[in-house]
């Protein structure tokens, strides 16, 4: 079973707002309100592709339950923790100005509530698959991900980690399965500057001699780069196609790379399939379906590099 945690998931109200103008009232011309949160978005990618996952994390008020019901109508299995007070985020999106965003903050996670997640990850066992995904509320403690990762040491299941900075660098020295920064995330981390495909390949094999196992890199219109465990080098052009919504690309990445590796067992394969998904979604108005995935993964082309 795959496990995906979203500390901080949100309802997402996303605006088409034309013309829009500060200063007065505006009207939308068209509106949804998506579930939302990285690993949430894991989720919905694996359902729509027919994998089976649980979603886990917090929940609080009306707009908790309204995700977990998005959630369920979709038949995604979900355990999430609901906490008394406070409400479940809601981020705001206006599709017409340049990608502005207004994020909510969500409720305050007590220590209660943080322990009580972690026990519910220890039905964990061997060959699960558990993705922390995202930030974290300001009310946890910064090394929440470091000590999920000490806590399942040892139960040989396999952690994929999207996350920036020390949420990623600190889980490094427990062997994540994948890791998946972005080029920007990966050159903040090693203070530089990386641009093209071969420029991140050293910065991975920085990040594998840390401990990651394999480390997976979008790079948007420049493509992908995979460097695996046994070695390997892969490297992809970015699909063609009309980009329409990033939001939830590289959640689909990884989401895509594990549904890959898990029916292959072969990381070319699983390299590719996390470009088609990451793609698709990008070329979609919400999450990719099973169709335009199938669309753009035909056309990716994989090199391996020597």
């Amino acid at each position: 079973m795959i496990y995906t945690v979203t500390f901080n998931p949100s309802l997402d109200y996303i605006v088409s707002v034309p013309g829009f103008e500060l200063g007065k009232t505006n009207r939308t011309e068209s509106e949804q309100l998506l579930p939302g949160g990285k690993g949430i978005n894991v989720s919905i990618l694996l359902n729509h592709i027919g994998i089976e996952s649980t979603a886990l994390g917090f929940c609080a008020g009306f707009t908790g339950e309204e995700i977990k019901r998005q959630l369920q109508v979709q038949g995604i299995h979900t355990d999430f923790i609901q906490m008394e007070n406070g409400c479940a985020r809601i981020n705001l999106k206006l599709q017409n100005v340049e990608g502005t965003e207004i994020n909510g903050m969500g409720p305050a996670i007590s220590e209660e509530k943080t322990k009580e997640l972690l026990e519910r990850l220890d039905v964990l066992k061997e060959g699960d698959v558990l993705v922390l995904a995202g930030s974290i509320p300001a009310s946890m403690p910064d090394d929440m991900y470091r000590n999920i990762a000490a806590r399942m040491e040892g139960k040989k299941i396999l952690l994929a980690v999207d996350a920036t900075k020390d949420l990623l660098v600190n889980v490094l020295e427990y062997h994540p399965f994948v890791i998946k920064p972005n080029n920007h995330e990966l050159g903040e981390i090693f203070g530089v500057n990386l641009s093209t495909k071969e420029s991140v390949v050293p910065y991975a094999k920085k990040l594998q001699e840390k401990g990651a196992r394999n480390v997976l890199i979008s790079m948007a219109g420049e493509g992908a780069v995979l460097v695996s465990e046994d070695k390997s080098v892969f490297m992809a052009e970015a699909p063609k196609g009309t980009l329409i919504n990033g939001v939830g690309a590289g959640d689909s990445m990884v989401a895509g790379f594990l549904a890959g590796w898990m029916k292959s067992h072969d990381y070319k394969e699983a390299f590719r399939m996390g470009v088609a998904c990451g793609s698709a979604s990008a070329f979609s108005e919400y999450l990719a379906d099973s169709e335009m995935i199938e669309k753009v993964y035909n056309q990716v082309q994989v090199n391996e590099c020597k």
